[in-house]
């Protein structure tokens, strides 16, 4: 116990393990202090429990005390980067409140740490994926490794606790960047009735699409180039055996068939229990015979290219805008997902995929109204529905476009534009169904974006 002149707090970072009846068991890194009450009404927002003895058990994210016990924790064995980054002196530390599944924590603009929740043995593939395209690659657009913080037993591999990088000064992420863009370009057709005429007829001009996009339709073409780029690093080294690209098998694309055929059976049967009352949701399950039919193109004919490490959970989010530039973040993958899985090499599309369908969600967030300040008056809903679509198709083919030029001659990509096309479409269809499931587990006000989008991938 500690007395009462003491004001630092006890600190602890446990390992929690939850046991399921169906089932593996989760770890996850659960901080813990011990302090004693100064007032018998003090709160903590974080409180766990009051102990008999007047202390309180609390979890201690937001204190500087244990910011400055884990940065110090990654200092005793630091790597040059981590020591230029960290300076001397004392870093103000901030938590990053926002809805992630990880504690982020910035320290004096400097360096950006994060804790992560769920861990299994195993190093964790953002630290992986991150200390392969720092030291082994010359890709620049990703932020600078400077360290982390690993659990060691005797009995199992070490687990990745922590991670800390270099902070990337920016302007927020690309998914608030583009609702912003989204946003302006929404209030320039609803004032401008030459460019609505034109968004309605769905012009092909392209002096008119960059002035009415302004600068967002080059920068979807600058995350075009910078998406393949990421590739080609991620593709670049055979003599790394984690990272060495592997064949693109006739077997592993009949796996990938079997994939998006048991994903539309479940999202197809989800959709029946859960949105019964939803006219989008009614018309997609009159075509499952049709979904089907798509994906067994698949089957058709060989598809060539390699397979390679990815992001594995690639949108707008996952993207830092600089004002000028793209920084890519989080090469953690789907957290949900076991790292062994993680780990698998996949086609480079399936990525273009992911940011193509962050490229759909964005103005029907906002047109749906579920973004701040997305509220649409009555009159000109049918305008900026065409307006949706419109600024889909042209942002989406910019940054396409960039990243097919960028990666031109890529053996990691199919060489011919109708196998692109084939895998490229089956992710996107993937993907979106992936989606839906999503939404009605855990948003189901937001459903009817990605039903939209599986309807539009059917529609052609």
């Amino acid at each position: 116990r500690r007395g009462r002149a003491e004001a630092r707090p006890t600190l602890t970072l446990a390992l929690l393990t939850i046991e399921y009846t169906d089932a593996e068991p989760d770890t996850y890194t659960l901080p813990l202090a011990i302090t004693q009450a100064r007032r018998s009404d003090e709160k903590i927002e974080t409180l766990i429990a009051r102990l008999k003895d007047g202390c309180m058990l609390y979890e201690p994210v937001h204190d500087d005390t244990f910011a400055q016990a884990l940065l110090d924790a990654m200092g005793r064995r630091p790597s040059r980067t981590f020591k230029e980054l960290r300076g001397t002196g004392h870093l103000d530390a901030q938590v990053i409140r926002a809805e992630q599944s990880n504690t982020a924590i910035v320290y004096g603009q400097r360096l950006f740490l994060k804790l992560f929740r769920r861990i299994e043995p195993g190093e964790n593939v953002d630290l992986e994926i991150s200390r392969f395209l720092n030291e082994e690659t010359d890709f620049r657009n990703t932020p600078r490794l400077a360290g982390a913080i690993e659990y060691r037993t005797d009995h199992s591999e070490p687990m990745t606790l922590a991670m800390a990088q270099s902070f990337t000064p920016n302007s927020g992420d690309a998914w608030t960047y583009t609702l912003d863009a989204i946003g302006r370009y929404f209030e320039r057709i609803t004032s401008d009735t030459g460019a609505a005429e034109k968004v309605k007829a769905h012009t092909a001009d392209p002096d008119f699409a960059r002035d009415v996009f302004g600068p967002y339709l080059d920068n979807a073409e600058l995350l075009g180039r910078r998406t393949a780029e990421m590739h080609l690093a991620l593709a670049s080294r055979d003599d790394i055996p984690a990272f060495a690209p592997e064949p693109f098998t006739p077997h592993y694309q009949r796996s990938i068939y079997q994939s998006i055929r048991t994903q539309i059976v479940q999202t197809l049967a989800l959709l029946r229990r859960r949105a019964k009352e939803n006219l989008d949701a009614q018309e997609l399950l009159k075509h499952e015979a049709e979904l089907q039919q798509r994906i067994r193109t698949l089957l058709t004919n060989k598809i060539g290219g390699l397979r390679i490490r990815t992001h594995g959970d690639y949108h707008l989010g996952q993207v830092l805008y600089t004002g000028n530039d793209f920084v890519i973040i989080d090469f953690e993958g789907e957290p949900a997902r076991p790292l062994s899985e993680r780990r698998i090499k996949r086609s480079a599309l399936r990525d273009v995929a992911g940011m193509l369908r962050s490229f759909h969600y964005a103005p029907y967030a906002v047109f749906f109204g579920r973004t701040a300040g997305g509220i649409i008056r009555a009159e000109d809903a049918a305008l900026l529905e065409n307006g949706a679509v419109f600024w889909h198709q042209w942002i989406s083919s910019a940054f396409l476009r960039a990243y097919l030029d960028r990666s031109a001659g890529a053996r990691h990509l199919p060489s011919s534009r109708d196998e692109v096309s084939v895998l490229l479409n089956a992710y996107l269809l993937e993907k979106a169904l992936y989606e839906v499931a999503y939404e009605l587990n855990n948003r189901p006000e937001w459903v009817r974006i990605p039903l939209r989008g599986v309807l539009d991938l059917l529609r052609g």
